[in-house]
């Protein structure tokens, strides 16, 4: 059962509530880079963002808002650091959210300028905190970056908001490590109603991340936590969007599509079944059938171990076999075997 959270709104995406579960990711272009900022923001959306964020480090930075919202029709969330004036001109700028931690802008009439301006401009507050960032006084009363610390901090930085009647707030709260994020999130779904952004952060390269992420994030989602999701890694970020999606596909919480299943080959494989299964997954990409294609190395026991697959491949030697559904439809030389599969699912 999901867990009931209130509602905000980013741009035209709702976060919370029964919407379904929105995937991120964040440019990795240098600020300074308006053009290949814009580039990456377009690349991000046709691969399916739902929301992208950019670091606005400085005043200068704050041209890259209307750049991007001049491209893009997807949200666009403005992560600040420090600086509230930032946070007003990128609300000022066309922002749809403001990403920051209140508690590390300075005093109350900063927070409250922040606060104000965004209810000005109808703007959502995602409050993040990693396990870097913690507060010294909250580290020395827990002995470190523990799940408990990570939240105490982030209903504090809320009750900041709070204090001037803002409530349309989201939480993250990121560790790199995997236990201590998913606590750290259980512990605070219990405690407070507002929607989660989940996601492991600082995870690792694409191989590594990938499995930190759909643990950590995966567990949540099964257990009815979490809002909307980043899949933080070091790579190209439109591999964040994939993941992310992947992870949702999995849990059956994602967009209809397809499902690919392939075998894992063995010595009776006599194509390159690992070639074609990737390249049939990369065709994939945008389908929105929903429907499970099979990529199978055996054409002994290839359809007869995929018959539950709407329409699938299984190799020979040089030759394979199109099925569906079990049953074969005609043998295939091996290099039409892609062609001939895709030429299948568009009849479907």
């Amino acid at each position: 059962m999901r867990r009931k959270s209130k509602q905000i709104m980013v741009g035209h995406v709702p976060i919370g509530g029964n919407a379904p579960v929105a995937v991120q990711s964040m440019l990795n272009v240098p600020s300074t880079d308006i053009v290949g900022s814009v580039q990456q923001s377009m690349r991000l959306e046709q691969a399916g963002c739902q929301i992208l964020r950019a670091a606005i480090p400085n005043q200068k930075a704050v041209a890259l808002i209307p750049a991007i919202r001049s491209a893009i029709s997807i949200p666009l969330v403005a992560d600040i650091h420090f600086d509230y004036r930032l946070a007003l001109a990128a609300a000022d700028a066309g922002a749809d959210a403001i990403r920051i931690n209140p508690g590390n802008i300075g005093g109350e009439d900063r927070i409250k300028a922040v606060v104000d301006k965004c209810r000005e401009k109808h703007l959502p507050i995602r409050i993040g905190v990693n396990s870097g960032s913690l507060e010294k006084d909250l580290l020395q009363k827990y002995g470190g970056p523990t799940p408990e610390a990570l939240v105490e901090s982030a209903l504090h930085h809320a009750a900041l908001l709070e204090k001037f009647g803002f409530m349309d707030i989201a939480i993250s709260i990121k560790s790199s490590n995997v236990n201590t994020t998913v606590r750290a999130y259980e512990l605070c779904a219990e405690k407070c109603s507002y929607p989660l952004h989940l996601g492991v952060t600082e995870t690792g390269t694409e191989r590594m991340g990938i499995i930190k992420s759909a643990i950590g994030i995966g567990s949540l989602l099964q257990h009815g936590i979490g809002d909307t999701i980043r899949v933080s890694l070091t790579a190209d970020p439109v591999r964040e969007i994939y993941a992310g999606q992947d992870i949702l596909h999995a849990l059956g919480m994602g967009q209809h599509g397809p499902t690919l299943i392939s075998c894992p080959t063995c010595g009776r494989t006599r194509i390159d079944i690992i070639k074609i299964a990737n390249e049939v997954e990369e065709r994939l990409r945008g389908c929105k059938k929903t429907i499970t294609v099979a990529v199978m190395g055996c054409a002994v026991n290839g359809p007869g171990e995929a018959r539950e697959a709407d329409v699938g491949i299984a190799g020979g030697d040089g030759v394979g076999l199109l099925f569906k559904k079990g049953k074969i439809i005609r043998r295939v030389p091996e290099n039409r075997l892609v062609l001939s599969l895709m030429e299948e699912i568009e009849k479907l």
